[in-house]
Protein backbone atom coordinates (compact mmCIF):
# COMPACT_ATOMS: atom_id res chain seq x y z
CA UNK A 1 0.00 0.00 0.00
CA UNK A 2 2.92 2.39 0.64
CA UNK A 3 3.64 2.70 -3.09
CA UNK A 4 0.10 2.14 -4.34
CA UNK A 5 -1.29 4.99 -2.24
CA UNK A 6 0.74 7.51 -4.25
CA UNK A 7 -1.11 6.53 -7.41
CA UNK A 8 -4.48 5.86 -5.73
CA UNK A 9 -4.39 9.45 -4.53
CA UNK A 10 -3.79 10.63 -8.09
CA UNK A 11 -6.31 8.28 -9.74
CA UNK A 12 -9.25 8.41 -7.31
CA UNK A 13 -8.54 11.97 -6.06
CA UNK A 14 -8.74 11.01 -2.38
CA UNK A 15 -7.99 13.47 0.41
CA UNK A 16 -5.18 13.20 2.96
CA UNK A 17 -7.68 12.11 5.63
CA UNK A 18 -9.03 9.39 3.31
CA UNK A 19 -5.43 8.30 2.70
CA UNK A 20 -4.82 7.93 6.44
CA UNK A 21 -8.08 6.01 6.89
CA UNK A 22 -7.35 3.71 3.94
CA UNK A 23 -3.88 2.89 5.26
CA UNK A 24 -4.79 2.61 8.94
CA UNK A 25 -8.15 0.84 8.72
CA UNK A 26 -6.40 -2.45 7.91
CA UNK A 27 -4.87 -2.61 11.38
CA UNK A 28 -8.01 -1.45 13.20
CA UNK A 29 -10.25 -3.94 11.42
CA UNK A 30 -7.74 -6.77 11.76
CA UNK A 31 -8.37 -6.72 15.52
CA UNK A 32 -11.84 -8.15 14.75
CA UNK A 33 -10.18 -11.07 12.98
CA UNK A 34 -7.75 -11.54 15.85
CA UNK A 35 -10.54 -11.48 18.44
CA UNK A 36 -12.61 -13.97 16.48
CA UNK A 37 -9.54 -16.04 15.66
CA UNK A 38 -8.99 -17.19 19.23
CA UNK A 39 -12.45 -18.71 19.56
CA UNK A 40 -12.52 -19.96 15.98
CA UNK A 41 -9.20 -21.78 16.34
CA UNK A 42 -10.45 -23.48 19.51
CA UNK A 43 -13.57 -24.68 17.68
CA UNK A 44 -12.41 -25.67 14.18
CA UNK A 45 -8.68 -26.02 14.86
CA UNK A 46 -5.56 -24.02 14.14
CA UNK A 47 -5.11 -25.44 10.63
CA UNK A 48 -8.54 -24.57 9.25
CA UNK A 49 -8.51 -21.14 10.88
CA UNK A 50 -5.47 -20.40 8.70
CA UNK A 51 -7.45 -21.59 5.66
CA UNK A 52 -10.33 -19.26 6.54
CA UNK A 53 -7.91 -16.35 6.96
CA UNK A 54 -6.49 -16.94 3.47
CA UNK A 55 -9.91 -17.06 1.82
CA UNK A 56 -11.15 -13.83 3.45
CA UNK A 57 -7.93 -12.03 2.52
CA UNK A 58 -8.13 -13.20 -1.11
CA UNK A 59 -11.68 -11.86 -1.45
CA UNK A 60 -10.62 -8.52 0.03
CA UNK A 61 -7.59 -8.21 -2.25
CA UNK A 62 -9.71 -9.02 -5.31
CA UNK A 63 -12.25 -6.31 -4.41
CA UNK A 64 -9.46 -3.74 -3.93
CA UNK A 65 -7.99 -4.63 -7.31
CA UNK A 66 -11.31 -4.02 -9.08
CA UNK A 67 -12.36 -0.98 -7.03
CA UNK A 68 -13.68 1.99 -8.98
CA UNK A 69 -14.16 4.29 -5.99
CA UNK A 70 -12.80 5.00 -2.54
CA UNK A 71 -15.85 3.34 -0.94
CA UNK A 72 -15.36 0.03 -2.79
CA UNK A 73 -11.64 0.17 -2.07
CA UNK A 74 -12.47 0.49 1.62
CA UNK A 75 -14.72 -2.59 1.52
CA UNK A 76 -11.86 -4.65 0.11
CA UNK A 77 -9.41 -3.18 2.62
CA UNK A 78 -11.75 -4.09 5.50
CA UNK A 79 -12.06 -7.72 4.35
CA UNK A 80 -8.30 -7.95 3.86
CA UNK A 81 -7.88 -6.61 7.39
CA UNK A 82 -10.14 -9.28 8.86
CA UNK A 83 -8.16 -11.98 7.05
CA UNK A 84 -4.87 -10.54 8.29
CA UNK A 85 -6.25 -10.39 11.85
CA UNK A 86 -6.96 -14.12 11.78
CA UNK A 87 -3.56 -14.83 10.23
CA UNK A 88 -1.31 -12.81 12.57
CA UNK A 89 -3.00 -14.36 15.58
CA UNK A 90 -3.10 -18.02 14.60
CA UNK A 91 0.18 -18.58 12.71
CA UNK A 92 2.55 -18.08 15.70
CA UNK A 93 0.26 -20.13 17.97
CA UNK A 94 0.17 -23.02 15.50
CA UNK A 95 3.93 -23.03 14.95
CA UNK A 96 4.70 -22.79 18.68
CA UNK A 97 2.39 -25.71 19.42
CA UNK A 98 3.80 -27.97 16.73
CA UNK A 99 7.51 -27.16 17.10
CA UNK A 100 10.14 -29.07 19.13
CA UNK A 101 11.27 -27.06 22.16
CA UNK A 102 14.85 -26.64 20.91
CA UNK A 103 13.76 -25.02 17.62
CA UNK A 104 10.56 -23.29 18.72
CA UNK A 105 11.96 -19.75 18.73
CA UNK A 106 13.39 -19.83 15.23
CA UNK A 107 10.36 -21.62 13.79
CA UNK A 108 7.88 -19.26 15.47
CA UNK A 109 9.72 -16.34 13.89
CA UNK A 110 8.81 -17.68 10.42
CA UNK A 111 5.60 -15.59 10.15
CA UNK A 112 7.67 -12.45 10.75
CA UNK A 113 10.18 -13.60 8.13
CA UNK A 114 7.48 -13.94 5.52
CA UNK A 115 5.79 -10.70 6.57
CA UNK A 116 9.11 -9.01 5.89
CA UNK A 117 9.52 -10.89 2.62
CA UNK A 118 6.02 -9.78 1.67
CA UNK A 119 6.86 -6.17 2.48
CA UNK A 120 10.01 -6.42 0.36
CA UNK A 121 8.12 -7.97 -2.57
CA UNK A 122 5.50 -5.25 -2.17
CA UNK A 123 8.16 -2.55 -2.43
CA UNK A 124 9.73 -4.29 -5.43
CA UNK A 125 6.37 -4.69 -7.21
CA UNK A 126 5.56 -1.03 -6.49
CA UNK A 127 8.81 -0.02 -8.18
CA UNK A 128 8.35 -2.51 -11.04
CA UNK A 129 4.76 -1.51 -11.86
CA UNK A 130 5.11 2.24 -11.25
CA UNK A 131 5.73 2.76 -14.98
CA UNK A 132 2.22 1.59 -15.93
CA UNK A 133 -0.64 4.04 -16.33
CA UNK A 134 -1.99 5.58 -13.15
CA UNK A 135 -5.35 3.81 -13.57
CA UNK A 136 -3.68 0.37 -13.82
CA UNK A 137 -0.43 0.37 -11.80
CA UNK A 138 -1.86 0.50 -8.27
CA UNK A 139 -4.39 -2.22 -9.13
CA UNK A 140 -1.61 -4.55 -10.23
CA UNK A 141 0.38 -3.68 -7.09
CA UNK A 142 -2.56 -4.79 -4.93
CA UNK A 143 -3.51 -7.79 -7.10
CA UNK A 144 -0.15 -9.56 -6.72
CA UNK A 145 -0.89 -9.82 -2.99
CA UNK A 146 -3.41 -12.56 -3.78
CA UNK A 147 -0.77 -14.98 -5.04
CA UNK A 148 1.03 -15.90 -1.77
CA UNK A 149 -2.21 -16.79 0.02
CA UNK A 150 -3.07 -19.24 -2.78
CA UNK A 151 -0.10 -21.35 -1.70
CA UNK A 152 -1.66 -21.73 1.75
CA UNK A 153 -4.44 -23.75 0.10
CA UNK A 154 -1.91 -26.26 -1.20
CA UNK A 155 -0.04 -26.34 2.12
CA UNK A 156 -3.21 -27.35 3.98
CA UNK A 157 -3.13 -30.73 2.23
CA UNK A 158 0.30 -31.37 3.78
CA UNK A 159 0.52 -29.78 7.24
CA UNK A 160 -0.95 -31.57 10.30
CA UNK A 161 -3.22 -30.14 12.96
CA UNK A 162 -1.72 -28.82 16.20
CA UNK A 163 -1.06 -31.70 18.64
CA UNK A 164 -2.09 -29.50 21.56
CA UNK A 165 -5.44 -28.69 19.92
CA UNK A 166 -5.95 -32.40 19.21
CA UNK A 167 -5.36 -33.19 22.89
CA UNK A 168 -7.89 -30.51 23.84
CA UNK A 169 -10.36 -32.41 21.62
CA UNK A 170 -9.44 -35.66 23.40
CA UNK A 171 -7.81 -36.99 20.21
CA UNK A 172 -4.66 -38.09 22.01
CA UNK A 173 -3.58 -40.79 19.52
CA UNK A 174 -3.70 -38.29 16.64
CA UNK A 175 -1.64 -35.88 18.74
CA UNK A 176 0.94 -38.60 19.36
CA UNK A 177 1.14 -39.25 15.62
CA UNK A 178 1.79 -35.56 14.91
CA UNK A 179 4.48 -35.34 17.61
CA UNK A 180 6.23 -38.38 16.11
CA UNK A 181 6.49 -36.50 12.82
CA UNK A 182 8.46 -33.68 14.46
CA UNK A 183 10.50 -35.75 16.92
CA UNK A 184 12.19 -39.09 16.28
CA UNK A 185 12.77 -39.85 19.98
CA UNK A 186 9.79 -41.95 21.14
CA UNK A 187 10.59 -41.40 24.83
CA UNK A 188 10.65 -37.62 24.40
CA UNK A 189 7.39 -37.77 22.44
CA UNK A 190 5.70 -39.58 25.34
CA UNK A 191 7.08 -37.05 27.82
CA UNK A 192 5.85 -34.14 25.70
CA UNK A 193 2.45 -35.79 25.27
CA UNK A 194 2.12 -36.34 29.03
CA UNK A 195 2.92 -32.66 29.67
CA UNK A 196 0.38 -31.54 27.09
CA UNK A 197 -2.32 -33.84 28.48
CA UNK A 198 -1.65 -32.55 31.99
CA UNK A 199 -1.69 -28.93 30.81
CA UNK A 200 -4.95 -29.50 28.94
CA UNK A 201 -6.58 -30.76 32.14
CA UNK A 202 -7.32 -34.22 30.74
CA UNK A 203 -7.25 -37.27 32.97
CA UNK A 204 -8.12 -40.77 31.80
CA UNK A 205 -9.41 -39.35 28.56
CA UNK A 206 -11.87 -36.88 30.11
CA UNK A 207 -11.66 -33.10 30.41
CA UNK A 208 -11.80 -31.53 33.83
CA UNK A 209 -14.30 -28.78 34.47
CA UNK A 210 -12.70 -25.38 33.84
CA UNK A 211 -13.95 -21.84 34.13
CA UNK A 212 -15.00 -20.27 30.84
CA UNK A 213 -11.91 -18.96 29.09
CA UNK A 214 -13.06 -15.36 28.89
CA UNK A 215 -14.18 -15.35 32.52
CA UNK A 216 -10.69 -16.51 33.49
CA UNK A 217 -9.08 -13.85 31.30
CA UNK A 218 -11.26 -11.10 32.78
CA UNK A 219 -10.61 -12.28 36.36
CA UNK A 220 -7.02 -13.51 36.06
CA UNK A 221 -4.96 -15.19 38.74
CA UNK A 222 -1.71 -13.41 39.73
CA UNK A 223 0.36 -15.61 37.39
CA UNK A 224 -2.05 -15.12 34.48
CA UNK A 225 -2.09 -11.37 35.16
CA UNK A 226 1.70 -11.32 34.77
CA UNK A 227 1.40 -13.26 31.51
CA UNK A 228 -1.21 -10.81 30.18
CA UNK A 229 0.88 -7.78 31.15
CA UNK A 230 3.91 -9.24 29.38
CA UNK A 231 2.04 -10.43 26.28
CA UNK A 232 -0.20 -7.41 25.82
CA UNK A 233 2.56 -4.95 26.70
CA UNK A 234 5.17 -6.29 24.29
CA UNK A 235 2.59 -6.35 21.48
CA UNK A 236 1.68 -2.71 22.09
CA UNK A 237 5.29 -1.57 22.32
CA UNK A 238 6.04 -3.30 19.02
CA UNK A 239 3.70 -0.85 17.28
CA UNK A 240 3.79 2.41 19.27
CA UNK A 241 7.49 2.68 18.44
CA UNK A 242 6.31 3.54 14.92
CA UNK A 243 7.33 0.63 12.72
CA UNK A 244 4.12 0.78 10.65
CA UNK A 245 4.59 4.50 10.09
CA UNK A 246 8.05 3.68 8.74
CA UNK A 247 6.75 0.89 6.50
CA UNK A 248 3.56 2.56 5.22
CA UNK A 249 4.84 6.10 4.90
CA UNK A 250 8.49 5.63 3.94
CA UNK A 251 7.91 7.51 0.65
CA UNK A 252 6.59 10.50 2.66
CA UNK A 253 9.56 10.30 5.04
CA UNK A 254 12.06 10.30 2.19
CA UNK A 255 10.13 13.06 0.43
CA UNK A 256 10.40 15.16 3.59
CA UNK A 257 14.14 14.45 3.59
CA UNK A 258 14.46 15.79 0.04
CA UNK A 259 13.78 12.99 -2.50
CA UNK A 260 11.19 14.29 -4.98
CA UNK A 261 11.23 11.86 -7.94
CA UNK A 262 8.58 9.10 -7.51
CA UNK A 263 10.78 6.34 -8.94
CA UNK A 264 13.62 7.31 -6.61
CA UNK A 265 11.19 7.35 -3.68
CA UNK A 266 10.06 3.81 -4.47
CA UNK A 267 13.66 2.68 -5.05
CA UNK A 268 14.55 3.96 -1.57
CA UNK A 269 11.68 1.91 -0.09
CA UNK A 270 13.13 -1.19 -1.76
CA UNK A 271 16.35 -0.58 0.21
CA UNK A 272 14.24 -0.47 3.39
CA UNK A 273 12.55 -3.74 2.46
CA UNK A 274 15.85 -5.48 1.71
CA UNK A 275 17.27 -4.38 5.06
CA UNK A 276 14.19 -5.45 6.99
CA UNK A 277 14.17 -8.90 5.38
CA UNK A 278 17.92 -9.51 5.75
CA UNK A 279 17.94 -8.79 9.48
CA UNK A 280 14.92 -10.95 10.27
CA UNK A 281 16.98 -13.88 8.97
CA UNK A 282 19.70 -12.97 11.47
CA UNK A 283 17.11 -13.02 14.26
CA UNK A 284 15.91 -16.46 13.18
CA UNK A 285 19.45 -17.80 13.47
CA UNK A 286 20.07 -16.24 16.90
CA UNK A 287 16.78 -16.47 18.80
CA UNK A 288 17.29 -20.06 19.99
CA UNK A 289 21.02 -19.55 20.55
CA UNK A 290 21.33 -16.30 22.49
CA UNK A 291 17.75 -16.12 23.76
CA UNK A 292 14.77 -13.81 23.42
CA UNK A 293 15.74 -11.16 25.95
CA UNK A 294 19.24 -10.27 24.65
CA UNK A 295 17.76 -9.76 21.18
CA UNK A 296 15.07 -7.50 22.64
CA UNK A 297 17.71 -5.39 24.40
CA UNK A 298 19.73 -4.95 21.19
CA UNK A 299 16.56 -4.22 19.24
CA UNK A 300 14.94 -1.66 21.54
CA UNK A 301 18.16 0.23 22.29
CA UNK A 302 19.13 0.30 18.60
CA UNK A 303 15.66 1.48 17.55
CA UNK A 304 15.76 4.26 20.16
CA UNK A 305 19.07 5.56 18.81
CA UNK A 306 17.94 5.38 15.15
CA UNK A 307 14.57 7.03 15.78
CA UNK A 308 16.14 9.84 17.81
CA UNK A 309 18.85 10.41 15.18
CA UNK A 310 16.22 10.42 12.40
CA UNK A 311 14.17 13.04 14.24
CA UNK A 312 17.22 15.27 14.70
CA UNK A 313 18.31 14.75 11.09
CA UNK A 314 14.91 15.70 9.64
CA UNK A 315 14.67 18.74 11.93
CA UNK A 316 18.19 20.13 11.42
CA UNK A 317 19.81 18.92 8.19
CA UNK A 318 17.05 20.00 5.80
CA UNK A 319 16.68 18.62 2.28
CA UNK A 320 20.28 18.38 1.13
CA UNK A 321 22.24 15.28 0.16
CA UNK A 322 23.45 14.79 3.74
CA UNK A 323 19.88 14.93 5.03
CA UNK A 324 18.75 12.32 2.47
CA UNK A 325 21.67 10.03 3.32
CA UNK A 326 21.02 10.30 7.07
CA UNK A 327 17.29 9.68 6.64
CA UNK A 328 17.93 6.57 4.53
CA UNK A 329 20.55 5.32 7.00
CA UNK A 330 18.33 5.89 10.05
CA UNK A 331 15.20 4.36 8.49
CA UNK A 332 17.15 1.29 7.37
CA UNK A 333 18.82 1.11 10.79
CA UNK A 334 15.46 1.32 12.55
CA UNK A 335 13.88 -1.50 10.53
CA UNK A 336 17.07 -3.57 10.92
CA UNK A 337 17.02 -3.32 14.73
CA UNK A 338 13.26 -3.94 14.73
CA UNK A 339 13.69 -7.11 12.69
CA UNK A 340 16.47 -8.41 14.94
CA UNK A 341 14.28 -8.36 18.05
CA UNK A 342 10.92 -6.65 18.47
CA UNK A 343 9.54 -7.93 15.17
CA UNK A 344 9.86 -11.71 15.64
CA UNK A 345 10.37 -12.04 19.41
CA UNK A 346 7.12 -10.23 20.18
CA UNK A 347 5.12 -12.96 18.42
CA UNK A 348 7.29 -15.74 19.78
CA UNK A 349 6.68 -14.62 23.37
CA UNK A 350 2.91 -14.28 23.04
CA UNK A 351 2.69 -17.75 21.51
CA UNK A 352 4.80 -19.24 24.35
CA UNK A 353 3.77 -17.73 27.65
CA UNK A 354 0.05 -18.55 27.98
CA UNK A 355 -1.43 -21.82 29.34
CA UNK A 356 -2.73 -24.25 26.71
CA UNK A 357 -6.41 -23.83 27.61
CA UNK A 358 -6.08 -20.04 27.24
CA UNK A 359 -3.36 -19.76 24.61
CA UNK A 360 -5.42 -19.06 21.50
CA UNK A 361 -7.72 -16.46 23.02
CA UNK A 362 -5.05 -14.82 25.20
CA UNK A 363 -2.80 -14.57 22.13
CA UNK A 364 -5.77 -13.03 20.33
CA UNK A 365 -5.94 -10.33 23.01
CA UNK A 366 -2.27 -9.57 22.45
CA UNK A 367 -2.84 -9.39 18.70
CA UNK A 368 -5.73 -6.98 19.30
CA UNK A 369 -3.42 -4.68 21.26
CA UNK A 370 -0.92 -4.88 18.43
CA UNK A 371 -3.51 -4.09 15.76
CA UNK A 372 -5.11 -1.21 17.69
CA UNK A 373 -1.72 0.45 18.23
CA UNK A 374 -0.75 -0.20 14.62
CA UNK A 375 -3.98 1.36 13.37
CA UNK A 376 -3.61 4.36 15.66
CA UNK A 377 -0.08 4.99 14.40
CA UNK A 378 -1.00 4.50 10.74
CA UNK A 379 -4.14 6.65 10.91
CA UNK A 380 -2.54 9.53 12.80
CA UNK A 381 0.94 9.75 11.29
CA UNK A 382 0.22 12.27 8.52
CA UNK A 383 -1.91 14.50 10.76
CA UNK A 384 0.68 14.34 13.53
CA UNK A 385 3.48 15.09 11.07
CA UNK A 386 1.62 18.16 9.83
CA UNK A 387 1.19 19.34 13.44
CA UNK A 388 4.60 18.68 14.99
CA UNK A 389 6.61 17.90 11.80
CA UNK A 390 7.89 14.50 10.66
CA UNK A 391 10.99 14.98 12.81
CA UNK A 392 8.89 15.72 15.88
CA UNK A 393 6.78 12.63 15.25
CA UNK A 394 9.85 10.40 15.16
CA UNK A 395 11.16 12.03 18.33
CA UNK A 396 7.90 10.90 19.97
CA UNK A 397 8.46 7.37 18.65
CA UNK A 398 12.00 7.42 20.11
CA UNK A 399 10.57 8.19 23.56
CA UNK A 400 8.21 5.19 23.34
CA UNK A 401 11.14 3.07 22.18
CA UNK A 402 13.16 4.14 25.23
CA UNK A 403 10.25 3.09 27.46
CA UNK A 404 10.21 -0.31 25.75
CA UNK A 405 13.80 -0.92 26.94
CA UNK A 406 12.64 -0.54 30.56
CA UNK A 407 9.60 -2.75 29.90
CA UNK A 408 11.79 -5.55 28.54
CA UNK A 409 14.17 -5.30 31.51
CA UNK A 410 11.46 -5.42 34.14
CA UNK A 411 8.63 -7.53 32.73
CA UNK A 412 9.88 -9.92 30.05
CA UNK A 413 11.25 -13.32 31.15
CA UNK A 414 13.71 -15.46 29.20
CA UNK A 415 11.87 -18.45 27.68
CA UNK A 416 14.67 -19.96 25.61
CA UNK A 417 15.04 -23.72 26.05
CA UNK A 418 11.88 -24.14 28.15
CA UNK A 419 8.87 -26.20 27.11
CA UNK A 420 5.53 -24.39 26.88
CA UNK A 421 4.44 -26.18 30.03
CA UNK A 422 7.62 -25.14 31.90
CA UNK A 423 7.04 -21.51 30.90
CA UNK A 424 3.59 -21.67 32.47
CA UNK A 425 5.18 -22.83 35.75
CA UNK A 426 7.76 -20.04 35.43
CA UNK A 427 5.05 -17.39 35.68
CA UNK A 428 3.53 -19.10 38.71
CA UNK A 429 6.76 -18.64 40.66
CA UNK A 430 6.90 -15.11 42.07
CA UNK A 431 10.63 -15.32 42.73
CA UNK A 432 11.40 -16.06 39.10
CA UNK A 433 9.37 -13.10 37.85
CA UNK A 434 12.42 -10.86 38.31
CA UNK A 435 14.29 -10.84 35.01
CA UNK A 436 17.80 -10.79 36.49
CA UNK A 437 17.11 -13.81 38.70
CA UNK A 438 15.81 -15.79 35.75
CA UNK A 439 18.80 -14.92 33.63
CA UNK A 440 21.16 -15.86 36.47
CA UNK A 441 19.34 -19.15 36.93
CA UNK A 442 19.57 -19.88 33.22
CA UNK A 443 23.27 -19.06 33.21
CA UNK A 444 23.93 -21.37 36.18
CA UNK A 445 21.93 -24.12 34.48
CA UNK A 446 24.06 -23.79 31.37
CA UNK A 447 27.26 -23.90 33.45
CA UNK A 448 26.17 -27.07 35.23
CA UNK A 449 25.06 -28.60 31.94
CA UNK A 450 28.45 -27.82 30.40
Amino acid sequence: MSGAIIFIQEDLKITEVQEEVLVGILSIISLLGSLAGGRTSDVIGRKWTMAFAAIVFQIGAAIMTLASSFEVLMIGRVLAGVGIGFGVMIAPVYIAEISPTVDRGSLTSFPEIFINLGILLGYVSNYAFSGLSVHINWRVMLAVGILPSVFIGFALFIIPESPRWLVMQNRVEEARSVLLKTNENDKEVEERLSEIVAAAGISNGEKNEEKAVWRELLSPSPSLRRMLITGFGIQCFQQITGIDATVYYSPEIFHDAGIVNKSKLLAATVAVGVTKTAFILIATFLVDRVGRKPLLYVSTIGMTVCLFTLSISLAILGKGQLGIAMALLCVCGNVAFFSVGMGPVCWILTSEIFPLRLRAQASALGAVGNRVCSGFVAMSFLSLARTITVGGTFFLFSLFSALSVAFVYKLVPETKGKSLEQIELLFQNHNEWDGSEMELGDAQHLVHKA
